[in-house]
C-alpha cells in the first residue's frame, strides 16, 4: 500500500516537475501578503512567525532537488 502511493506520488511528480517550486515561491509570496496586512491575531501571529516564508523555503527545496533526481 506505501509502496503504491509513493509510485503514484513519484509519476505525479515526474510529470509536473516544477509544481513543488511553483507552490513554495506561492507560499513566499502569501507570507508577503499577510505581512501587509493589519496585524489580526491570527494573521499578525503567522506573519511574525514567517511560517509561510520557511514552509516554502523548505518546499521549494525539496521540489529542486526532486526535479535533479527525476
Amino acid at each position: 500500500m506505501i509502496m503504491d502511493l509513493s509510485q503514484r506520488i513519484i509519476n505525479f511528480l515526474a510529470r509536473y516537475r516544477g509544481l513543488p517550486v511553483l507552490i513554495g515561491l506561492g507560499m513566499i509570496v502569501l507570507n508577503f501578503v499577510l505581512r501587509l496586512l493589519p496585524a489580526w491575531p491570527v494573521v499578525g501571529w503567522l506573519a511574525g512567525v514567517d511560517l509561510f516564508l520557511h514552509l516554502g523555503l523548505v518546499v521549494s527545496l525539496i521540489g529542486v532537488l526532486l526535479i535533479r533526481a527525476l
